[in-house]
């Protein structure tokens, strides 16, 4: 009888607990005058679990739209990654963040990302993005990438001849990765040895999971298991960065070869150089966004062709008449990039239709008003491409796959973000561009291919993917 009591009081306690906790995360929420229309969720987790939930499910955007149909097509707020969040969901709200970069709002991250990519110098990954930012553009401006374009399509030509040629079906998402991560390492660390690349391969995977995931570092949740693959991964680039202090040291490196090299000898004002665990974190940065994004880009522009036989004959015309014009043996150049204008259309309607970036939070840093709403300081802002992307305003018959939205003037200043926008838009965008054409290149003047899954699922974690990876059956072209 007396343990039936102490249960009965334990409970209670609890349930009161709880209703306490309740009651004041929704006040402190309600203090705020004039916020935007929303639901907060539940305490700490706030909608964290249906927001990742329908990007498993293989609908991102229908916790966007569900809310937009719900509350408002232009802002509502929420609370996820526990914080709350205004969600911007036209061109005028990705406009307003853009322009207001460092004035109003400012980069942020979930707490996740701080905790697998800490800096030796305590200095926030906003703070650290803003130096790597500074340092990209040497490296990543158009005239400066087209001295890559040879080492791009040899890559290409030896990843294509390692993992597709003489194969009759393939799985197309995880030879994606090889080549996209083989291209990073080589352009940021002059890694070229397959052997040596893979390496990073699946602890890479481990890590891309788990970046934007619920930050519970408990045995065998995914970003346990991210802080696992990060710490594997620094340990091997760990390595890397003392053989090519030695290298440059005697002469065996050149100091402007890679991204590696000038990190290694570049002072900040204050005349302090980067630790070798600072350029790691840096590194690890730069390879998954160098890898990632790209990865499931060029997996989605091969789902989209294997489904639309008509664009396939279109990109297939305009990459034959390159391929025709070169001798034997000759590397792709600058000027071919730029006769591909077709194929690059294609790939910016597939990255409307699946953006691998699938949005960006902010903060704010001053109280403002959008749209007739109180933005308090210190909230965090999440812009999402789904929402312009799929917008009819913007893109007349939204489902339907059209290149041809990209002529000309292309879509509404805006609408169309793949990349992000304002002083913050991708400093990779135009490497991009540029691994994307060059695989485009090298699989359309190879092969045809067939899906061997019609329906296949898509699931976004934290990028859209096919479930099964796409495979496909190849279809060699008769010589």
């Amino acid at each position: 009888m007396e343990l039936f009591f102490l249960s009965g009081v334990i409970l209670f306690a609890f349930i009161v607990s709880i209703s306490v906790v309740f009651l004041l995360y929704h006040k402190s929420y309600a203090s705020h005058p004039n916020l935007p229309r929303g639901k907060m969720g539940l305490p700490f987790i706030g909608e964290s679990l249906e927001y990742l939930s329908t990007g498993r499910k293989g609908h991102p955007e229908k916790f966007i739209y569900d809310r937009m149909a719900k509350f408002s097509s232009e802002v509502f707020k929420t609370s996820i990654f526990g914080e709350p969040v205004v969600v911007m969901c036209n061109k005028a709200g990705n406009k307003f963040l853009y322009s207001n970069e460092n004035k109003l709002v400012t980069a942020w991250w979930p707490s996740s990302v701080n905790k697998i990519f800490p800096s030796s110098l305590q200095t926030s990954s906003n703070e650290e993005s803003k130096k790597m930012r500074k340092m990209l553009p040497n490296f990543m401006k158009p005239e400066a990438l087209q001295r890559y374009i040879g080492i791009m399509d040899t890559i290409a030509r030896r990843h294509f001849e390692a993992g597709w040629e003489g194969k009759q079906e393939v799985t197309v998402f995880p030879l994606a990765k090889n080549y996209t991560f083989w291209l990073a390492c080589r352009l940021f660390l002059s890694i070229e040895d397959p052997k040596h690349v893979a390496k990073f391969a699946d602890p890479f995977t481990v890590l891309a999971s788990g970046i934007l995931t619920i930050p519970i570092d408990l045995p065998g949740t995914p970003f346990n298991r991210a802080i696992k693959a990060s710490k594997v991964i620094k340990k091997e680039l760990r390595a890397i960065i003392k053989q090519r202090k030695i290298d440059l040291a005697e002469n065996k490196a050149s100091p402007t070869q890679d991204i590696l090299s000038h990190m290694l000898l570049a002072s900040d004002e204050n005349g302090q150089f980067m630790t070798e665990m600072d350029i790691a974190d840096k590194i690890l940065g730069l390879l998954i966004g160098g890898h990632d994004t790209a990865s499931a880009a060029v997996t989605f522009v091969v789902k989209y062709l294997a489904e639309l036989p008509e664009i396939y004959n279109e990109v297939l015309k305009e990459q034959m008449e390159i391929a025709k014009s070169k001798k034997p043996g000759e590397l792709l150049n600058w000027d071919d990039i730029q006769k591909m204008r077709y194929s690059w259309n294609v790939a910016c309607e597939v990255m409307r239709l699946a953006p691998p970036l699938q949005g960006a939070f902010r903060e704010a840093i001053n109280d403002f008003v959008f749209a007739g709403f109180s933005i308090p300081k210190g909230w965090k802002l999440y812009w999402s491409a789904n929402s312009t992307h799929r917008n009819p305003e913007y893109f007349p018959e939204p489902e339907k796959f059209d290149p041809s939205r990209f002529e000309g003037n292309g879509p509404l200043p805006y609408s169309y973000v793949p990349f992000g926008g304002g002083p913050r838009m991708c400093p990779g965008k135009e490497y991009a561009r540029l691994e994307i054409l060059v695989f485009m290149h090298n699989v359309v003047k190879r092969f045809n291919w067939e899906k061997l899954i019609p329906d296949e699922k898509i699931i976004v974690n934290p990028m859209p993917i096919p479930a099964k990876g796409l495979p496909v059956r190849l279809i060699p072209h008769i010589a």
